[in-house]
């Protein structure tokens, strides 16, 4: 005879949401939690053009939405019911922060808010991750940046983006819910946008010049799948916080296009275009992963040329 299985027996997989499942550290993460054993749901934007290359082939359940529209988040999430959320949907991109910045102003920040309305609203309980950024600060004082850190942003970008921190930091005090602040220094891989200062290096190193703005940016530089797996050991603790994930080493743009020249054996000559230099920048960002090291057990591995040889 058969021994008859109750459903109760079934071990449920964990069920995760990811926003911006399509992007670079969305496609990472989706594969990470389907290797995991997790059910995987992603919400994509409805768009005239093919842009889900980075996610072709994965086993995940698709849902249109946008974070400016809290009613087609609401269906998502009522679709999905979501142990955890992974929120990396954002205008993500400083320089156009500039060019459209009540757009970034409405997808970065406002957006968070309509996802968190719209989970408290279903009265649904995940634990949540929100993308924060090292653009949170201004880079003035040339300090290594903690958690406890000052953060004034000097971008549409970041201003946006400083909003959600703290609008997810309020309701986490106010309604108990789950929220950790993933605060991630720039981190690169080959699925980086083209748009990008990283991928646009090495994408005109084969012409042996660049069209740069400003050089001397210093920025701390990782690899997006290690941040990825920060962000699942951030929801994996048995308490909500924020937390920096960097390597906590700086350099400049000058000096990663010297990587990229020592990895292709090419001389790149920088240009200098006027077009590509923000109102405002930020001189330099380094951030102490020392807290993300000792509570999570996370460490940055890649770096320097070593990024450059997996960007390649």
């Amino acid at each position: 005879m058969h021994q008859e299985i109750k459903k109760e027996d079934i071990k449920r997989k964990k069920v995760a949401f990811v926003s911006g499942v399509n992007g670079q550290d969305g496609s990472y993460l989706a594969e990470l939690l389907l290797k995991k054993g997790y059910e995987v749901h992603g919400l994509v934007r409805r768009a005239s053009t093919f842009n889900r290359e980075k996610i072709e082939g994965l086993d995940i359940k698709l849902h249109y939405g946008d974070m400016t529209d809290p009613y087609s988040l609401l269906w998502a999430l009522k679709e999905s019911k979501p142990d955890e959320v992974y929120n990396l949907a954002a205008q993500s991109h400083v320089q156009v922060s500039w060019e459209t910045p009540w757009y970034t102003a409405q997808t970065t920040g406002i957006g968070v808010l309509n996802l968190l309305e719209a989970i408290r609203v279903l009265g649904i309980s995940p634990k949540i991750y929100q993308a924060s950024t090292s653009e949170l600060f201004d880079g003035l004082s040339k300090e290594t940046y903690t958690e406890e850190s000052r953060m004034n942003p000097v971008s549409p970008y970041g201003t946006a983006k400083l909003y959600a921190y703290q609008i997810c930091k309020n309701y986490r005090e106010a309604y108990g819910m789950f929220i950790c602040n993933g605060i991630l220094f720039n981190h690169e891989s080959k699925r980086r946008g083209d748009n990008f200062v990283t991928k646009k290096i090495i994408n005109e190193a084969p012409k042996g010049e660049v069209h740069l703005g400003n050089t001397d940016a210093s920025r701390d530089w990782g690899y997006a799948p290690e941040y990825v797996e920060g962000m699942w050991r951030m929801l994996q603790q048995e308490k909500p916080d924020d937390y920096i994930l960097a390597t906590g080493q700086t350099n400049t743009v000058k000096e990663f296009v010297g990587w990229v020249e020592e990895v292709t054996g090419r001389p790149i000559k920088i240009l200098s275009q006027d077009d590509y230099n923000r109102p405002t920048d930020v001189p330099m960002l380094k951030g102490n992963p020392s807290k993300a090291k000792e509570k999570l057990g996370w460490v940055a591995k890649t770096r320097g040329k070593d990024l450059v040889n997996k960007m390649i």
